[in-house]
């Protein structure tokens, strides 16, 4: 989430936790300046928040999720005289053990179309040999942090001790 009206984060998360249920793991609000490609629409003093679900998604399931955050960031956006205006920005995803996805409605070379004018991009993918997530060239400049691949890191733990055998907990 994106927005440089971080009350917003919360609103949000509560509408996203009763269509995904409850939030597993969240990140504090963080600092957001490696871009300004949200300045002209958002404003200045954008932050970000991640929130991570328990439940478990089918990755068929990312076309739909896009379109339902969509609707969620016009309900919160705002007409002016010239255009319209986002007030948060919300971009889903899903994180394997392997890899971080994000889905977006901007079709480039390093993303693929998954149905419903929507793309998925494979963001973060993880190193075994270096026991971190690690970005790609285009991966987004904040994405490349250790602060978010820390971050990331953590929710892979989670996840994966979800997926253990009962046995092994």
């Amino acid at each position: 989430m994106l927005s440089p009206t971080p009350p917003l984060f919360n609103e949000c998360a509560n509408i996203l936790s009763k269509e995904f249920g409850p939030i597993d793991y969240q990140s504090d609000i963080l600092a957001w300046g490696k871009t300004d490609y949200y300045r002209d629409e958002m404003g200045d003093d954008i932050v970000r928040k991640f929130i991570f679900f328990e439940r478990l998604i089918d990755p068929g399931e990312l076309p739909k999720i896009k379109l339902f955050t969509n609707t969620i960031e016009k309900d919160f956006g705002m007409s002016t005289a010239d255009r319209f205006r986002r007030r948060i920005n919300l971009d889903p995803g899903y994180m394997t053990e392997a890899k971080v996805v994000l889905a977006t409605t901007k079709d480039f070379s390093h993303r693929v179309y998954i149905g419903a004018n929507i793309y998925a991009e494979v963001t973060l993918r993880y190193s075994v040999r270096d026991n971190n997530f690690a970005p790609y060239d285009y991966t987004y400049p904040d994405y490349r942090t250790d602060l978010y691949r820390t971050m990331f890191n953590n929710a892979r733990d989670l996840l994966r001790a979800t997926l253990r055998p009962a046995s092994q907990k």
